[in-house]
């Protein structure tokens, strides 16, 4: 999975090498937000196909569902993928700030542990699909630093996720990011 990361990462990487824009079509960042509070790195690219428009992917390590924490005897091994595209509105300049909204896939594969009833280990199969949409607003100095509070809404498909935890999942963050 990582190697799959890697490859999308210099792909799109090469494809800004040909762009010929007046902005810096490539951004890479870091959800800052959910490194301190929960301890996942969330990593991701950005591709902007035009001014106000760009493709996302990003790469969730020690991904877990919404909020929920671990302790207990309870363990996240779960890390995930994600694809958007994103949709920026109102203000042609970036530097006041921008709307944004993203319909996106996220495949979470690994599992959860936790302790059974009398002994022993319950554990969840966490591979599963979803569909969701975010929004949020991203403030971009100089076209090179950008930063982005969001929020996003997610529909599970796995029974089996679905029982154990719920069938929709909210997600929060604030992104720092870098264009090149």
């Amino acid at each position: 999975m990582k190697k799959l990361l890697l490859i999308v990462l210099f792909s799109g990487m090469m494809m800004g090498a040909y762009a010929q824009t007046d902005y810096n079509p490539n951004e890479i960042k870091l959800n800052i937000l959910n490194t301190i509070v929960q301890g996942s790195v969330e990593i991701g690219y950005e591709r902007f196909v035009d001014s106000d428009q760009s493709i996302g992917v990003e790469y969730l390590i020690n991904d877990r569902f919404g909020y929920n924490g671990q302790g207990d005897g309870k363990k996240y091994n779960t890390s995930s993928l994600l694809l958007s595209y994103n949709f920026y509105f109102l203000n042609n300049d970036p530097e006041q700030g921008n709307i944004y909204v993203y319909p996106f896939f996220k495949y979470r594969f690994g599992d959860f542990t936790e302790p059974a009833d009398g002994g022993g280990v319950l554990v969840t199969d966490m591979n599963s699909g979803m569909i969701g949409i975010g929004a949020g607003y991203k403030w971009v100095q100089r076209d090179k630093f950008a930063i982005a509070p969001y929020v996003n809404i997610a529909r599970g498909f796995s029974e089996e996720v679905n029982d154990r935890f719920a069938a929709v999942e909210v997600n929060a963050g604030v992104s720092i990011g870098y264009r090149f």
